[in-house]
């Protein structure tokens, strides 16, 4: 009962951040938007304070390939372009659809490894992972942004 409930709650936060993501596409992107989200996250690391936490060094090594591996899926897919004099967020119709089979993944890897894993070392494994796929690809996101943002041509008021 509770594996089914734990996938209930996580396909439900899974479509709210869909829905996050493509409401925020809408505005234009900052550096601030890019740069905060893995900030923030990066204080679940003190979750390791406590030893029910802790990952073997093994497992870490394959939630972090994990994670690089879903990073360079949204590397791919996240670009940016230019419209009234903004830099925006590309939007396309493959973007949910990926956000989602990424996690319907995660689900399904969760369900196979949850036997063979404590319930802290297995929330342990997905903060890394997940911590290695945001940095990735928010840092990619900043050059994409920089390098977009580039060609934005001077305003009356930036020139002044």
């Amino acid at each position: 009962m509770s594996l089914i409930l734990s996938i209930i709650v996580t396909l439900i936060f899974g479509s709210m951040i869909i829905l996050i993501r493509m409401k925020a596409s809408k505005r234009p992107a900052s550096i601030k938007g890019i740069i905060l989200p893995p900030v923030m996250m990066s204080t679940g690391a003190l979750m390791f304070v406590v030893p029910y936490f802790r990952v073997s060094g093994l497992d870490i090594i394959e939630a972090i390939l994990m994670g690089l591996v879903f990073s360079v899926i949204l590397i791919w897919t996240t670009k940016f372009e230019i419209k009234k004099d903004f830099v925006f967020i590309k939007r396309t119709k493959a973007f949910p659809v990926i956000l989602m089979s990424l996690l319907l993944i995660r689900i399904l890897i969760k369900y196979l490894i949850s036997g063979s894993l404590e319930v802290g070392e297995l929330s342990g494994m997905f903060w890394i992972m997940a911590f290695a796929m945001i940095v990735p690809w928010r840092v990619a996101m900043y050059f994409q942004y920089k390098n977009v943002a580039k060609n934005l041509q001077p305003t009356k008021e930036m020139a002044e």
